[in-house]
């Protein structure tokens, strides 16, 4: 079940169009989808995916924060699957952090983003949720979100010389955490 996608990296032209929304959650085949892709991000240990980083041109993602070994200090939280969703508004104060991106493999970059965001999307249920995110939750929301809208983290990055690749910024982080 795990081999049923494949990333799309950056140059595919899905990934710089706007998703079209959810029309009918209960969908025996959209609510198959999801579980498929729930197995997959799951297998490749990220922290999210949105359906067109794997060829779905749907306004849905996965938020599956748990540490690793490339975010170490992520929190832990049941994965769940956010449908349809709106930014209903953001924090005035920003931060900028490394991230990553299964679509952009051995990149990182420090990104700017709001330090909170409120938000309001759908359950698989069907449920409306209105929540607000903050720090690293609220970072990977809107990373995701991006991806429904054609926008990937690199477009976010204020200074180029801000960009790294993997194996460099792991071995900056060895030696910054000796």
């Amino acid at each position: 079940m795990t081999d049923t996608f494949d990333i799309l990296q950056l140059g595919h032209p899905l990934l710089r169009q706007t998703a079209d929304p959810v029309e009918n959650i209960q969908d025996t085949n959209f609510q198959n989808m999801l579980d498929k892709l729930l197995s997959f991000v799951l297998a490749k240990g990220g922290m999210g995916i949105a359906a067109p980083q794997v060829g779905i041109s749907q306004q849905v993602f996965i938020l599956s924060s748990h540490p690793n070994a490339r975010y170490p200090y992520a929190p832990t939280m049941p994965s769940f699957f956010v449908i349809n969703p709106e930014i209903t508004s953001r924090s005035e104060t920003t931060s900028k952090d490394w991230e990553g991106c299964l679509s952009l493999p051995g990149i990182r970059a420090l990104v700017p983003r709001h330090d909170a965001v409120k938000v309001r999307y759908k359950t698989r249920k069907g449920e409306t949720i209105n929540t607000e995110y903050k720090g690293f939750i609220a970072r990977v929301f809107q990373h995701e979100f991006d991806h429904l809208h054609g926008t990937v983290f690199l477009d976010r990055v204020d200074d180029t010389h801000e960009v790294m690749m993997e194996r460099e910024w792991q071995r900056q982080i060895a030696k910054y955490h000796r």
